[in-house]
């Protein structure tokens, strides 16, 4: 089931060719528990899926949490921004 819904986004993304990566960045000042608890109300992450994106950020230095066109990105970047994270649409 996971591998028809990987094939169903990869298909809408190269059709469209707008597919963005919503990536973030390692800090010096957010705990590991607010970004966590962050990523799971602004991204709808489950708590496994936040923990291993904050644990990826911190080892290397920035991480994808979420992928999709623009629009889809934008308010959640946004929202991740106004809580001091530091996030970027790439």
């Amino acid at each position: 089931m996971v591998k028809e819904k990987q094939e169903t986004f990869n298909q809408y993304s190269e059709s469209t060719g707008t597919e963005k990566e919503l990536v973030l960045y390692n800090d010096d000042h957010n705990t590991f528990e607010y970004v966590i608890d962050s990523l799971i109300e602004v991204c709808a992450h489950a708590p496994e899926q936040a923990e291993q994106c904050a644990f990826v950020a911190h080892t290397k230095g920035k991480c994808g949490i979420k992928n999709g066109d623009y629009s889809f990105l934008e308010s959640m970047h946004s929202e991740l921004l106004n809580r001091g994270l530091t996030t970027k649409i790439e």
